[in-house]
């Protein structure tokens, strides 16, 4: 019989991928349900408004496992120990690269120190070196070599409900990741509340109510993606009106140094141009933006418009 992740390894897998039972989209955009899986899981192709049972939510990720990344990680790694294999499965089903990184050789010699600097050299995202990732690669080095789990490996199964006050979490999240979900509330208008280390569960609620989401809260995969999404839609719009109001002082600048009564140059013919360019090219980047980020954009105007927002929310 084909090796198979264990059940602690499910459960690792889950506490770090969360387990959603109403379609999302990822930071990326792309519609995303149960443990992370979207449409390129070839074993469900979630859609805006579809929710499943936590009992399909196991099936589906047991199918995925089978067919996407089971067998890939028996092959590069055979004969490996239950936990080797199962850290093994974790990294893969992260980051799909289990046939090109180089720990993996590493591992076959047993060479362990190789084996960590290896799978810690697996760690960015969007060029950018992120500490959760960071802290997935150390936990996965220490179940492949030591059989070492992290201590709230329960979280999947027992999350940290909300109380009265503050939203419950149900991931594995470290403080300093906490203090940056804090922050991300924070500037989208959504009061964390003064405690560190907590969320005030009134922010949370808000938030998922504002954004279509399962209003129960958690802090989990859908409410950090969605919190993401608002996190680079804004960063992005600022970005490109920045680009925008450049562009308009630097065309300011020539007109005030050549004022319209005079005879202007061949050369400012092109520098007018050039302003006209970058401006349509501005507005395509908007609108692409807006197209990109349209379930953003109707979290904003659900209040006023709910039939447009659910129509922005549907594709």
């Amino acid at each position: 019989m084909a090796q198979q992740t264990s059940p602690k390894g499910i459960a690792f897998l889950e506490s770090h991928e969360g387990v959603v039972l109403k379609a999302y989209r990822c930071p990326a955009g792309r519609w995303t349900i149960g443990t992370g899986l979207t449409a390129a899981s070839g074993v469900i192709t979630p859609k805006a408004g579809m929710t499943i049972t936590r009992g399909q939510a196991s099936e589906f990720l047991a199918k995925a496992l089978r067919r996407n990344y089971e067998p890939a990680v028996a092959t590069a790694l055979p004969g490996a120990k239950q936990h080797e294999f199962d850290g093994a499965v974790s990294f893969h089903f992260n980051t799909g690269a289990i046939g090109r990184a180089s720990w993996v050789k590493a591992w076959t010699k047993r060479d362990w120190p190789k084996v960590r600097s290896g799978l810690l050299a697996w760690v960015k995202g969007g060029g950018k070196v992120l500490p959760g990732l960071q802290r997935r690669r150390a936990e996965e080095a220490d179940v492949i070599q030591y059989n070492s789990w992290p201590a709230d490996l329960k979280i999947a199964s027992e999350p940290k409900k909300p109380t009265i006050a503050h939203a419950g979490i149900v991931i594995s999240i470290s403080a300093d990741e906490l203090e940056g979900v804090r922050d991300g509330f924070r500037t989208l208008g959504y009061d964390p509340g003064p405690l560190a280390g907590a969320v005030r569960l009134v922010a949370v609620t808000d938030f998922q109510r504002d954004h279509d989401l399962t209003v129960d809260g958690l802090i989990g995969r859908a409410t950090l993606s969605t919190l993401q999404r608002e996190l680079d839609a804004r960063s992005k719009a600022k970005t490109g009106t920045g680009g925008v109001a450049a562009s308009g002082v630097v065309v300011g600048g020539n007109e005030a140094v050549n004022p319209a009564t005079s005879n202007l140059p061949v050369g400012n013919d092109v520098v007018t141009w050039a302003g006209i360019a970058i401006g349509v090219l501005a507005l395509i980047f908007l609108t692409w933006l807006a197209w990109t980020y349209r379930d953003v954009i109707a979290a904003r105007i659900g209040g006023r418009f709910p039939h447009l927002a659910a129509w922005l929310r549907s594709f």
